[in-house]
Formats: structure tokens, sequence, C-alpha cells
């Protein structure tokens, strides 16, 4: 049963526009969830090559996609559902031609025909609907537009709070038949008790799951706020992958999402 995410949620509604418009407003300056591109970067050029045409769905103010052109990346489009987020960006990268900004809603991508991206990048956006109104049919709206603009062999890398148990209902969709894979980062700054501070070395090998997509019971996180990286390659439709869930409501949801694309 995929429910929102309530534990995580306060007041706010992070899937309505308004919310974020007065936000970006008021509160000047860049901001990257969760982690930064030099955290972040060992994943994404083991998954997403540097010629790749990348969407950056809820994009905001953040500066990681001014971090990965600095490091190689050739095309990024950047998508946010807030209008003063995008001319902010506009604006700030107007002579990046690289770059390109669009005011969109995720769950509703229909300016893009299918197949349009190599990869797609969610730093905290699927997060954000999970913890808004109508949150599972959101997740099924915009999950389903991300496996439809995604090319064969493309990727969908959502870093997330989200542990399996919580993401792999949404994920693990027979409707998409993604091949999954996991990693785990510890928050920035973390450091066990008792040790001195050092780099985290990242571990570029996937954390090994369940028949059912999830952790291990006996796996432990050093860091129990960890947050977690899905890489989600879109495979040929006729390649059946394990633990595929089949929720028959859920998968009627997504595919009414996904053939609202093509309507």
């Amino acid at each position: 049963m995929m429910l929102r995410d309530v534990s995580s949620c306060n007041t706010y509604n992070y899937g309505d526009a308004l919310y974020w418009d007065t936000r970006y407003v008021q509160e000047a300056g860049s901001f990257d969830w969760y982690q930064c591109y030099s955290a972040l970067r060992p994943y994404v050029r083991h998954c997403v090559s540097t010629s790749s045409r990348v969407l950056m769905v809820g994009c905001g103010n953040a500066v990681m996609s001014e971090d990965m052109v600095k490091d190689g990346y050739e095309e990024i489009v950047n998508v946010d559902i807030s209008t003063v987020a995008i001319d902010m960006m506009k604006r700030k990268y107007e002579d990046v031609p690289q770059m390109k900004y669009l005011q969109m809603d995720v769950r509703d991508m229909s300016f893009f025909p299918d197949e349009s991206f190599d990869a797609v990048i969610d730093k905290g956006t699927l997060d954000s609907l999970m913890c808004g109104t109508n949150a599972p049919m959101c997740a099924a709206q915009m999950l389903g537009e991300v496996s439809r603009l995604l090319k064969n062999g493309g990727v969908y890398m959502l870093i997330t709070y989200g542990d399996p148990r919580a993401r792999m209902p949404h994920l693990n969709r027979s409707v998409f038949n993604w091949k999954i894979e996991l990693y785990i980062i510890p928050r920035p700054g973390f450091q066990k008790p008792g040790d001195p501070p050092s780099n985290v070395k990242p571990c570029l090998e996937p954390i090994p799951l369940t028949e059912k997509g999830l952790l291990p019971e006996d796996y432990t996180m050093e860091d129990p706020d960890s947050h977690f990286i899905y890489i989600c390659t879109k495979v040929d439709e006729s390649v059946e992958l394990s633990y595929k869930s089949t929720d028959p409501l859920t998968d009627d949801l997504l595919l009414e999402s996904l053939s609202l694309g093509k309507d």
C-alpha cells in the first residue's frame, strides 16, 4: 500500500506552486537539497555520461546543474513548478548555453516528446510530492512522465530521504520495467561518534536487495539519517525483471498517467 510521507512532512504543501513562489521570493541565494554535486559526482559520473541530454526536475535555485556543466556536461534542461525560481535562474544563466530553464509541473511534461532524455535527475522533487495532497496519485503522474521521457537505456537518478520500504512501491512497478540499483550516502558532515572528521569515500557497489527490493534485515546504516540514491535504468519491455510489484490499483493509476501524455 502506498501512502503519503506523513512522518517526514509538516503543514506546508510542497506540491503547490504558490508555496514555492513565496519561498523563493523570501529566500534569496541558492540552495541545494540533501547533497551538493561534489558529494554526488561519483554516482552521477558513474551513471550519466557527459554527452547525455539531462533533465533536472524540480531544479529550484540549486547550483547542481551549474556544477555539472563546469564538470563537462553538455546539455541540461531544468524544470520547476515555480515561475519565480525559473525567471531567477534564466537571468542568472542567460549566458550559459548548456543550461535551459522552463517553468513546468513534473506531473505533466507533455511539452517534451517521448524518449527525449538520456537521464533524469531528481533531488527531492518526488519527496516534495510525497508530502503534498493526493501524494500517491501525484507520484504516479510524475514517475509516469519520467518513464515516458526516458530513452531505452536511460537513467532516472533519484536522491531521496525515502528508504526502500517507502520508495520501492512507487518505483518498482511492472509498467516501468526499470532495473533498480540502490546506493546509500551519509548526510553531509556525518561522522561516527569518537571518530575524527574524514572524507567519506563513496561506495560504487550497489546495496544488495532482497527479492522484494528491500534492504536485508541485518543491514545497518552507519548514519541513520543517510540519503538514498536509486538508479533506475529503463530496459527493453521484452526483458522481465524480478521483484516487480503488481498492485492492480496502482498499476491502473500509472497506466492512466502514461496514457495521458500520449493524448
